[in-house]
């Protein structure tokens, strides 16, 4: 019999986090080439409210975290009023997350 190594990747892929990318991109630093287990302690410590969304994400990749990364996806448009019935633009992030 012949030695094959197969080379099994999963991937999990979050789209539409409501977190900012700045704010995602802090955590994803963080847990980048590391272990499942370990990627899993450092989101529970962390005092960031997106690292529950991360941990979230990475329950459907249990493997070792290879290459993670997040880019900006679009913006949710919403209005707060002003004065003399104007209205003010306010731009909510949203974010796509790949593991």
């Amino acid at each position: 019999m012949s030695s094959t190594s197969f080379n099994i990747k999963t991937q999990a892929l979050g789209k539409d986090i409501r977190v900012s990318v700045s704010k995602m991109r802090c955590i994803i630093i963080r847990i980048r080439n590391t272990s499942y287990e370990e990627s899993l302690v450092l989101l529970e410590f962390m005092p960031y409210q997106a690292s529950y969304l991360g941990s979230k994400l990475l329950n459907n990749s249990n493997l070792f975290i290879s290459e993670a990364l997040t880019n900006n996806s679009m913006y949710l448009h919403r209005f707060r009023p002003r004065a003399q019935g104007c209205n003010y633009p306010v731009k909510k992030p949203i974010c796509e997350t790949y593991m």
